[in-house]
């Protein structure tokens, strides 16, 4: 039997490891390359790696993490003012990410502020809005993951913005979000036009009262279920989220319709909510929230429970150190431009809305949706790798969310700060994109990780609480 020519097999013949340069100069030779991809661990980590891996709390704690984690449960229980449920007052405001002060704040989360004290009418004029947040008077910041809630882009919550409340009964915790304005210039993206207030006042008077009849006419919503049908359906539950929408109108336009409210408003919500393609995101959000805290808090744990961005810095929280931020400068992110914007434009990465990472689903979940990729840039060939290079930083699969193309694989969940450490891989978050100036909103949406800084500094942290060795 011939022999096929060794220069013309199709077997490497050189396998290359994380140097692009030369894997790239074989090519051009006619040589076939196997590429690796691998990378050094992070810097100044392996004494802590060793540490933390030495804990003898640390796998009973990260099993204990897991269970808690895939046991989770989500369903939308009713739809009430930030005032009801997270008692905001006015001048009270939240913001998505790590604690923020107006100083350190970026342009669009200082646009957001300027809008929702417009909204609330707590100042008659933009300008008016931004010196009494300069000075502070009457106002107050404050993190949405401190009061178990979440918040898209900006995140900023006030207190007469209306809330999704979801339950997630296994582990007996309840999380919250506002109401998905739609895309374009927006609150969350830190525009405050005369059209943004009139959309949120239009959200406060007509929007949440029919959605909060209808849910409470419909009863409980399974959130949970409906992320496992759209995960199968294309959606990834950060970027796109078009099943989902359309799955929950499908569930409660029955009580829209019955809810006795005017025939005209009753279209106007079914137009908007339908007409969004993002609407559901701010119900994955708060089941993110529900899923990862049930994670928060067991000592010797090494899981990430939160990962969220205020414009400014990137944060994350781990289970073992609890309610401790460790924070960096924010990446900006690589993707498409709308219009004219385009990188200069563009605002670094902000947003809670990487919790739907920290469970397991929106970049890790590219796999399952390789239409975003028209969103947010890259290839179909990048989504799936994107999505099986996750596996090597989580501890566990959730199998209430399986990738088809992956034959049904469960979402990769947990993700291991020993495990980012050790093979430099970062979380891969799609995001869409702020224009850094107040007021424009959103300018693109694209691709970002997170600074390896906030892994080195929450794994320093966790080994210095690891017990000493006997």
């Amino acid at each position: 039997m011939t022999q096929p020519h060794p220069l013309l097999s199709t077997e490497p013949r050189v396998v290359t490891a994380g140097v692009d340069l030369f894997t790239e100069t074989l090519r051009a030779q006619a040589v076939e390359v196997g590429p690796v991809d691998w990378r050094p661990p992070l810097d100044a980590t392996a004494e802590h790696v060793a540490a933390v891996l030495a804990d003898p709390r640390r796998d009973a704690a990260n099993a204990e993490a897991v269970q808690r984690m895939l046991a989770s449960t989500a369903e939308l229980v009713d739809v009430r003012p930030a005032r009801e449920v997270l008692g905001l007052q006015p001048g009270q405001f939240l913001h998505a990410g790590p604690p923020l002060t107006w100083d350190h704040a970026s342009g669009p989360m200082r646009g957001a502020l300027i809008g929702a004290m417009l909204f609330e009418g707590l100042a008659a004029t933009p300008e008016a809005a931004e010196k009494a947040l300069a000075a502070g008077t009457g106002v107050s910041l404050g993190p949405c993951h401190d009061r178990g809630a979440v918040g898209p882009m900006a995140g900023v919550v006030s207190a007469s913005m209306w809330m999704f409340e979801l339950r997630d009964e296994a582990n007996n915790t309840t999380s919250w979000c506002s109401l998905n304005e739609g895309l374009g210039k927006v609150l969350r993206y830190g525009a405050y036009s005369p059209d943004v207030i009139e959309r949120l006042r239009w959200m406060r008077d007509v929007l949440g009262p029919l959605l909060q009849t209808a849910v409470r006419r419909r009863g409980r919503i399974d959130v949970k279920a409906i992320i496992a049908q759209m995960i199968q359906m294309g959606d990834e539950g950060h970027n796109r989220n078009r099943a989902g929408t359309l799955m929950l109108l499908r569930e409660l336009l029955p009580d829209l319709i019955d809810s006795g409210a005017p025939p005209a408003q009753v279209a106007e919500v079914v137009r908007f909510v339908s007409g969004n393609d993002h609407f559901f995101l701010n119900l994955v959000m708060p089941a993110g929230k529900l899923q990862t805290s049930a994670a928060a808090g067991i000592d010797g744990c090494s899981l990430v429970t939160t990962m969220a961005r205020n414009g400014t810095d990137f944060g994350i929280q781990v289970s073992g150190t609890g309610s401790q931020w460790f924070t960096a400068p924010a990446n900006t992110p690589d993707g498409l431009y709308l219009g004219s914007f385009g990188p200069d434009d563009a605002n670094p990465d902000i947003g809670d809305s990487t919790i739907t990472e920290t469970m397991g689903i929106g970049g890790f979940a590219m796999a399952a949706a390789p239409a975003i990729v028209r969103f947010v840039g890259g290839t179909v060939p990048d989504a799936l790798h994107t999505s099986q290079l996750m596996y090597e930083i989580t501890v566990a699969e959730n199998p209430a969310y399986a990738y088809p193309i992956l034959d049904f694989r469960g979402a990769p969940t947990g993700i291991d700060i020993t495990l980012v450490a050790r093979t430099g891989i970062l979380p891969q978050i799609n995001t869409g994109m702020a224009g850094k100036v107040a007021g424009t909103g959103q300018v693109g949406a694209g691709l970002v990780k997170p600074p390896a800084e906030c892994f080195v500094a929450a794994l320093a942290e966790l080994a210095n609480r690891t017990p000493p060795a006997r």
